[in-house]
């Protein structure tokens, strides 16, 4: 794409009043956007609102210095930055089938995925869940991706904090580095920003070995709206949607209900019935979720067949470092407990009892939570 054909791309992605259904509609009638632009007002207003119609005719104020930002983009790293319009060969083809697919794409990373294409829906998996998970909820997004990964299955998800954050980490962790795209980070802001600020290395990680993936143009800041917009395209790259850990009013679970209107799976971790977090996901195995319990139980709906390394499980992982004290682990269960529940259980001293799961905390297979609570943790096992 020149210059000035990627400045006919923004000037109808940055129109007033033109939305992606409106773009669309007007793509379909008349060509690329050079052809929409050549038309008289009648014309333009047969087919869309007379207001949108005078909007196209008009110069959007931040068009130069938009186009201008995105060549200068584009032209900093051409082997791993692109600009997709719809139509255009590398655009991603699971997107096409969903209501809303976006008029641009703004990707980078990955430099093979412009040579082998996008990864077929048919092996992607949205793994999205609360920004505040519990422990154990993070330690799940995480494992569950990187056995995800381990299968060959790209993970999906919004590089949010928390399960977002979690589940890249996990896909990056557990691929194959000769393998294909472990990871897709959908993002509500321009690709000249990075949301979380605190995401900056993961998202250095991801251009490096997965993609990122945009609608908004550069510069674009993070606005609240954008968040839950994106999660119809988290949705649409995937045929399945895990859902880790999720309040009743959740963003996680307007990405389920978008992935069921696409007509893709909704999977749910189920959990304690005293945690909030769980809670949106409970609600979702009553609507008809999958209720899932390891990744074989995903592979299974979505049928596709384990890789031969599948079940294998890390000699360094929680479940191991638990062997050498069964009592306490049992004493812990799956759900926080207080130090005073734990003595009661398991009948050793306060001294004691701190000094093992001081031992445990550190070896990483407890986590310490706050208000003096303790759960059992499942880094490093595999799903």
């Amino acid at each position: 794409m020149d210059l000035p054909e990627l400045r006919s791309w923004l000037r109808l992605q940055l129109t007033p009043g033109v939305g992606h259904i409106s773009a669309r509609t007007l793509l379909a009638a008349f060509g690329l956007p050079d052809e929409i632009f050549a038309q008289s007002l009648a014309s333009l207003a047969a087919v869309v609102h007379e207001r949108q119609a005078r909007a196209l005719l008009q110069w959007p104020p931040a068009l130069d210095a938009v186009a201008e930002r995105t060549w200068q983009w584009l032209q900093a790293d051409l082997a791993h930055r692109r600009v997709l319009p719809l139509g255009d060969a590398a655009y991603p083809r699971a997107l096409l089938d969903i209501e809303d697919p976006p008029v641009l794409l703004y990707a980078m990373g990955y430099g093979p995925v412009w040579e082998r294409g996008w990864p077929d829906a048919s092996r992607c998996v949205a793994v999205v869940g609360s920004r505040n998970p519990t422990a154990q909820g993070g330690d799940n997004a995480l494992a569950f991706a990187q056995s995800l990964a381990q299968e060959g299955i790209t993970v999906v998800s919004g590089m949010a904090l928390g399960v977002d954050a979690a589940a890249h980490r996990g896909a990056l962790a557990g691929a194959d580095p000769e393998g294909g795209v472990p990871t897709i980070a959908v993002v509500g802001t321009g690709l000249d920003r990075v949301y979380p600020s605190q995401h900056h290395t993961l998202a250095q990680q991801i251009a490096q070995r997965g993609v990122i993936l945009s609608e908004y143009a550069l510069g674009t800041a993070p606005l609240a709206a954008h968040f839950p917009r994106r999660n119809r395209l988290i949705s649409g790259l995937s045929q399945g949607t895990l859902v880790v850990e999720a309040a009743l009013k959740s963003g996680s679970l307007i990405t389920a209900e978008q992935a069921l209107e696409q007509g893709r799976d909704v999977f749910a971790i189920p959990g304690s019935i005293h945690s909030t977090q769980s809670r949106g996901c409970h609600a979702l195995i009553k609507q008809g979720a999958h209720l899932v319990e390891s990744v074989q139980d995903i592979l299974s709906v979505m049928d596709i067949a384990t890789a031969a390394h599948h079940g294998t499980h890390n000699d360094g992982s929680a479940q191991t470092l638990w062997d050498g004290d069964p009592a306490l682990r049992d004493a812990l269960g799956y759900e926080p407990s207080s130090l005073e529940a734990l003595q009661a259980r398991t009948g050793r001293s306060t001294a004691q009892l701190q000094a093992d799961l001081m031992t445990l905390e550190l070896q990483g297979a407890l986590a310490r939570l706050p208000g003096g609570l303790f759960q059992r943790s499942t880094k490093g096992n595999h799903f």
